[in-house]
């Protein structure tokens, strides 16, 4: 069980839909990884709540009867933040703040929030602040009804939109302005991966929290920061790791997740140039995840979208000292056995056996089992591709110093 002894923990009730595109077991997956997030961000969850409706109510999300259940627990147990799973419209938000007069926020603010505390670069908090910013532009309304419950007065409407507007335009122009910051230091970026010279480029990806990171410490025995919570890494991290004499170049990326506010993918798209310009793949899973499959397409998905979707590709299942498939009962002739109850063996001839042998590899990184055989298959990877870009080195000269080849000077 998590716990949190030594601070002061923020009380929060979850709230989430069961719609015919997200059923009950979808909504509970969603609303466990919201608990993990709220961990994350600092609070402690007292209660979920979860309403079956066609679609989301366009004013309060969920339905009157329920969110008069949610507003009842609140007030009796002193409850301070309610988080929605899904993204609220700005109308919506103001709709549920009056209704149950405490914090408000959704999936897109909590994770905003975490990345806001996570941030430790100026790159990473001006591309943090460039996502908050495009956020609270179209909530900036609410900030304002304070305005609304003095009604009429002479002077009071007009300043009051006055103050909107001006607000709004301050915001736009901060925009304008993160995202001219972050364009001058993508092309400083851009400058220092072309200074690295033609080493092979390796690049580690994955759902949050699956353990790139310790992978990154164990590989190139350095110190990147790693911790069992979600978006730990926020910054790209480069090393260049040798294994037996052939160097290249392993970085460490911002890890996905499912329902992925759209701008932090737009604000984070500029990290990510680290895996458009890599030359492998290392796309990392948590195995002893129950939804790993579901984390896969996620980041899949992503991939996608940053035209990487096509780029040579290890899957590196982690984390095989935490699996533990769920007991079947062989007397029970009713219950039937599923993915859930499989082995590692027994996961390794489904999909996983298409993946291809090479190309599915099962390590702890925690543990270090099976570290060698994953280095080796990344030496012969690795070591492919650096014969096709320099054949001349490779057949010429095949006692050339690998390990100063491709150093800047």
């Amino acid at each position: 069980m998590l716990e949190k002894k030594d601070i002061d923990l923020e009380s929060a009730v979850l709230i989430g839909v069961i719609t015919k595109d997200q059923d009950e077991i979808k909504s509970k997956e969603y609303l466990d990884e919201l608990a993990f997030l709220t961990y994350t961000a600092g609070g402690e969850v007292k209660k979920r709540f979860s309403q079956k409706i066609d679609m989301p109510n366009p004013k309060t999300f969920i339905g009157t009867g329920k969110m008069d259940e949610v507003r009842q627990y609140i007030h009796d147990n002193n409850i301070g933040t309610a988080i929605f799973d899904d993204e609220l419209s700005a109308a919506q938000e103001r709709n549920i703040s009056k209704i149950l007069e405490c914090k408000v926020l959704d999936r897109t603010n909590l994770i905003l929030d975490i990345f806001a505390q996570r941030a430790q670069t100026s790159y990473a908090r001006t591309q943090v602040e460039l996502a908050q910013c495009e956020y609270l532009l179209p909530r900036l309304k609410g900030m304002w009804t304070h305005l609304e419950r003095q009604k009429g007065g002479i002077g009071m409407r007009g300043p009051g939109e006055t103050e909107i507007e001006t607000d709004r335009r301050i915001v736009r122009d901060r925009i304008s302005l993160l995202k001219e910051k972050i364009k001058a230091i993508d092309k400083q970026m851009s400058v220092q991966r072309g200074n690295r010279g033609k080493m092979v480029r390796v690049a580690l990806v994955g759902y949050t929290n699956v353990g790139k990171s310790t992978l990154m410490n164990t590989v190139s025995k350095s110190k990147v920061f790693a911790e069992n919570k979600l978006f730990a890494t926020l910054d790209t991290t480069v090393r260049k790791v040798v294994i037996q004499n052939l160097p290249f170049l392993l970085s460490d990326t911002v890890g996905f997740i499912r329902k992925l506010p759209t701008q932090l993918v737009d604000s984070f798209k500029s990290t990510l140039d680290e895996v458009r310009e890599a030359d492998l793949l290392l796309h990392v899973v948590d195995i002893s995840h129950p939804n790993f499959e579901d984390h896969i397409a996620s980041v899949e998905k992503v991939l996608g979208e940053i035209n990487s979707g096509d780029k040579p590709t290890i899957m590196v299942f982690n984390k095989i000292d935490a699996y533990q498939p769920k007991p079947f009962d062989e007397t029970d002739l009713i219950a039937e056995r599923t993915e859930e109850h499989y082995s590692l063996q027994e996961w390794k001839k489904t999909w996983m056996n298409r993946v291809g042998e090479d190309n599915a590899l099962f390590i702890s990184a925690l543990n270090k089992q099976n570290l060698e055989d994953f280095k080796k298959r990344i030496y012969d990877e690795v070591r492919d591709i650096h014969v096709t870009r320099f054949p001349y080195n490779h057949f010429l000269y095949p006692d050339y110093d690998y390990d100063n080849m491709g150093e800047e000077e």
